[in-house]
């Protein structure tokens, strides 16, 4: 899982949010942050913070909920 944002307090939220849900969820993953703007071009990024799983961007420019993280996971099963 890919946190794409430059560290604003919308992507430690977007970021805090993930953690919960991975928690909930009782997996491990490993909670990656894209901090370079160039790589968050390449991810077709514009407007962060952006949550992307497995390289595939799910959410760009919103603060998701733990409980929208974990139906966009549960969705990838």
């Amino acid at each position: 899982m890919e946190i794409a944002g430059t560290g604003c307090p919308k992507c430690k939220l977007l970021k805090a949010s993930a953690l919960e849900a991975v928690k909930d969820l009782s997996f491990t993953v490993e909670i990656e942050e894209v901090i370079d703007i160039d790589t968050i071009m390449e991810m077709g990024v514009i407007v962060t913070p952006a949550l992307a799983i497995d390289g595939e961007v799910k959410s760009v420019g919103k603060v998701l909920r733990k409980e929208q993280i974990k139906n966009i996971i549960e969705g990838e099963k």
